[in-house]
């Protein structure tokens, strides 16, 4: 298969989802919580439509690999290719009305994040990288993501999805760096480690994040000249306690704190 090939085939699958999901945004749907009794953890028949509209163009064009996605489990997970599918991440601002949400689509290979997409349908927006280059498609314009220079905490723009996902020790850490940056904003899910990708923001931190929660935005935070690691500056595909920035100083102050815990 070739690149412009590929290309054609990622967009079939983010444009299959999207039209799977969109018929259920901001109607009044029925929400499952998943969470056994945990923090809510809301799943919709909208979750379960997108990822089987995915699933079905995978295994009919690439019969050999592997797919796991965050609502039908694993299927050939040890493949040499491997797709990791999120079909909503950010339901929770789904079932709230709320357009902070997005369809991650990435591909792995040996579970190495090889190509990933953000596809946000109702602004008809996908971000995309493959870890050396990453790109901006929207209903106006189509352009280059690149990050933004950022020298120090005290410049930057920091986002977490909310510190009340965190535990008690891991919040206290972090409202240790909310204190040095110039702004934190809550909310975002998956948008903003692509408006971090995009130049916007300047720090993402977050915990208790699955491999279907950051697999797609590797390579897209990567390409467009950011980083991304655990907490302890370990590789992030297996997700955990996360730390992405547009800026390697920043991303180092950050982390800095962060394993001073």
């Amino acid at each position: 298969m070739t690149a412009i090939e590929f290309s054609a085939f990622i967009d079939r699958l983010a444009t299959a989802s999207g039209e799977a999901i969109l018929p259920f945004f901001r109607t009044a749907l029925t929400v499952d919580d998943k969470s056994a009794g945990g923090i809510f953890d809301p799943v919709t028949a909208a979750d379960r439509a997108g990822e089987l509209a995915m699933r079905a163009l995978i295994r009919d064009t690439f019969p050999s690999h592997g797919v796991v996605g965050e609502e039908f489990g694993a299927d050939k997970p040890d493949a040499e290719y491997v797709w990791v599918l999120d079909p909503i991440d950010g339901t929770k601002s789904f079932i709230a009305g709320m357009p902070a949400w997005g369809t991650l689509i990435a591909l792995t290979r040996h579970g190495h994040p090889v190509f990933g997409m953000m596809h946000q349908p109702f602004f008809a927006e996908r971000f995309s990288g493959d870890g050396k280059t990453a790109r901006y498609r929207g209903p106006r314009s189509e352009r280059t993501l690149m990050v933004r220079p950022c020298e120090s905490l005290d410049r930057a723009v920091l986002f977490t999805t909310s510190p009340r996902l965190m535990n008690q020790a891991d919040r206290a850490v972090y409202a240790r760096i909310e204190e040095k940056v110039r702004l934190s904003r809550y909310g975002g899910d998956c948008y903003a480690y692509c408006m971090l990708a995009a130049g916007h923001i300047d720090l993402v931190i977050e915990t208790e994040l699955k491999p279907h929660d950051v697999a797609a935005l590797i390579p897209i935070i990567t390409g467009a000249g950011g980083i991304v690691t655990t907490w302890e500056g370990e590789a992030p595909e297996q997700g955990g306690r996360l730390v992405a920035a547009g800026d390697r100083r920043v991303h180092a102050a950050a982390l800095e704190m962060l394993k001073a815990g």
